[in-house]
């Protein structure tokens, strides 16, 4: 089948449909736009009630996605995520009933809040694409994104997330409180329902999958896959760091910098693109050492050892 072509300012009239609603937070709205196209998943670490899941809803709608939000709570089970087989009297067979993984964008929300046993099941479907259900491997939808949330506040009944797991998300963002001003505006035109409700697709998930694809095209010269070296090396070599970023932590670097890079409306990286993406990419996926200590350790002082490590390493002309 022939994949269609996007259109050519696809990413600007993304981004500008995602801001009608998401409004007065380009550099996070870029950096989700960027995990979007490497086919990556995003980790949103904030307080409630910052639009989080606005972002999610609004991006999943504008590319035509299907889009399922599963509050994640201490009772829930796997199969609540994944589905369940249900006896048909009729044809005296057993029918797989589709859980809320089976979508495009999935917003695991507080995902934190629930047990380790059913985060090993979205951990899975992160990881490979497909689950497991009664001994039967089924293939996740083309393109497929978790959104996961998490307070960094309140840990009471709060279960952390697992190294494994952790690793699987390409970038860790916050989303921060919006500007006076922006608040103010929000205060006065949302007097008639969420507006995300009504946000209409503008691209089709055909679309990403053709942008996801060129991200594979983006140039990473030698010279730069070298600076990425030196960056991860660096975190490996830290005395303030008990473990650096894994392998699977160097591609996902390489590879968000090349999606960055096409974000910006170029078939080739420079040093920038690296160096933008290096707190998000990097800073979940490092163990500190000191009081800090634990996978992420203490998000500000993981992603100032980034910022520490990014400016001694020597950049390429």
């Amino acid at each position: 089948m022939t994949q269609a072509a996007p259109p050519q300012d696809a990413i600007p009239r993304l981004m500008a449909h995602v801001e009608t609603v998401f409004v007065g937070k380009r550099p996070v709205l870029q950096m989700a736009v960027t995990a979007l196209l490497a086919n990556g998943h995003l980790l949103l670490e904030d307080v409630p009630g910052v639009g989080k899941t606005t972002l999610a809803q609004a991006l999943a709608r504008s590319i035509g996605a299907r889009f399922q939000r599963v509050q994640f709570t201490s009772d829930l089970l796997p199969a609540d995520i994944l589905g369940t087989s249900i006896f048909d009297r009729d044809t005296q067979t057993f029918e797989l009933k589709h859980g809320p993984i089976f979508s495009n964008v999935v917003l695991a929300d507080e995902i934190n809040r629930t047990t380790p046993r059913t985060q090993s099941a979205l951990l899975e479907a992160m990881a490979e694409r497909r689950v497991s259900i009664d001994n039967t491997t089924h293939t996740l939808p083309d393109p497929f994104i978790v959104l996961a949330t998490q307070n960094p506040l309140e840990f009471h009944g709060t279960y952390p997330l697992p190294e494994s797991q952790l690793d699987r998300f390409l970038m860790r963002l916050s989303v921060g409180y919006p500007g006076p001003e922006i608040e103010r505006d929000l205060l006065l035109n949302r007097q008639h329902g969420e507006p995300v409700e009504r946000l209409q697709p503008i691209l089709q998930t055909e679309h990403l999958i053709a942008l996801q694809r060129q991200v594979d095209h983006v140039r990473l010269d030698p010279s730069l896959a070298d600076y990425i070296m030196r960056i991860v090396q660096a975190t490996r070599a830290s005395r303030h760091i008990t473990t650096g970023v894994s392998t699977r932590g160097a591609l996902a670097f390489a590879r968000a910098a090349r999606a960055h890079a096409l974000v910006q409306g170029r078939d080739f990286c420079v040093p920038d693109d690296i160096a933008r993406v290096a707190v998000p990419v990097l800073a979940h996926r490092l163990t500190l050492s000191g009081p800090t200590r634990g996978l992420g350790g203490d998000r500000q002082e993981a992603e100032a050892a980034v910022e520490e490590l990014l400016a001694s390493a020597e950049v390429p002309v």
